[in-house]
Parts: structure tokens; sequence; C-alpha cells
């Protein structure tokens, strides 16, 4: 049976404003220009001129408030993927990697379902197949998805690292702690199966 417990989705997103911070202009960030998490890509897509000035630029990136970002979250990030169909007890973990990475969110969740042995194509949408999936792997590990979806999600972020050399200064910071794309991952995951600094430290050893 659904779940049909909904989280406060502005407070989350909300919640992912904050963790975004402001205006970046990172050039290893394939993402470009953003502010509060908001990329200017994400503004082009969608047609979003926030100064109404005729074009869509870094002005316009560097215009955004936190409460259009908020907005621009819900609508896209949220509603129309149909996060809301999963599981209440990842909605909040989905939601924040589709800001972070997009349809790999989703994409990650699939693949997990499909490893727990419930079948599911990894197209990065949330349809009947996938909102089927994601409760059979709830039900058969209710204590544990959640944690399962977070692990992953790390998972995927170091590999993105593995493969994208310019990346690896979002999951490792110069004193070789973990970056922020770790952190945040497991915000979402229960403290036991939190990283070590050492198991973090020999997990990024051949980065050099």
């Amino acid at each position: 049976m659904t779940d049909l417990r909904q989280p406060d989705v502005r407070q989350l997103a909300e919640e992912i404003v904050a963790r975004e911070g402001g205006f970046v202009n990172d050039p290893d960030d394939p993402g470009g220009a953003t502010n509060h998490g908001v990329t200017i890509g994400t503004l082009r897509r969608l047609g979003l001129d926030v100064n109404r000035d005729g074009r869509i630029d870094v002005a316009d990136v560097r215009a955004l408030t936190r409460r259009q970002a908020v907005d621009v979250y819900i609508e896209h990030y949220y509603t129309r993927p149909r996060i809301s169909a999963l599981p209440e007890v990842v909605q909040a973990s989905v939601f924040d990697m589709y800001v972070n990475a997009g349809l790999n969110a989703v994409k990650i969740l699939q693949r997990l379902c499909t490893d727990m042995g419930f079948p599911c194509d990894p197209d990065g949408q949330i349809g009947p197949q996938t909102i089927r999936a994601a409760q059979n792997a709830y039900e058969a590990a209710p204590q544990h998805f959640a944690d399962a979806y977070g692990i992953a999600r790390r998972n995927y972020y170091y590999a993105l690292a593995d493969s994208r050399p310019q990346s690896r200064k979002f999951a490792r910071r110069m004193n070789g702690g973990k970056g922020g794309w770790i952190t945040r991952a497991e915000e979402f995951i229960s403290p036991r199966y939190h990283l070590s600094d050492a198991q973090h430290k020999a997990r990024v050893a051949s980065w050099g």
C-alpha cells in the first residue's frame, strides 16, 4: 500500500536553497553560473528572464532571489517529475538529488530498485513502472530503503569524480576530508552508514 504522507515541500526546497548557497560561477562546474543552485542553463530552458531585459544571461542568475529559486525547485524539480508519487521516505533525498543531478537522481533510484530485485528501466522518468518498483523495494526493506538510496547517491558522486578530475574538488576538500558532494549525500544517510575520515581518504587515495 502506498504511503500517502507527504513532506512539507516548501520547507524541503528552502533547505535545498540553503545547501546550495549563493551566486557561484566556477569554471570547473559543468552547470556554469548558478545562484541558489539554479543554473543559467535552467533559466534558459525555462525561459526565465529574471531582470526582464530581453535576454537570459549571467545577470539573470545574479538577480534570482531565494524565493524564486524555491518556486523553481517546487514546480520543476518536485511537482513535474512526480517525486510525490515515490515512497515518502526517499522523497526528500530524491528531490535534493534532482536539483543537483537532474534525471540521474531518478536513474540512481531505478538502478537501486533493480538491484533489489524489482526491475526498472533506468530512463530517469517517474512513471508507473518506477512508482511500483520503488514501492515494492520500500516494502521489502522499509528500514533501509532511504539509507540504500543515500549510499547509492554517495557512490554516484565518487564515481563521477573518478571519471572527471575537475569534479574531484567537490568530493574531496583540499585537506583531504569529505567534500560538499559527499557530506550532502550523507545528510540523508543514517550516521551508522557514514564513512569515517579514514574510509573516505582510502576511497579517494587513487586520485593522488
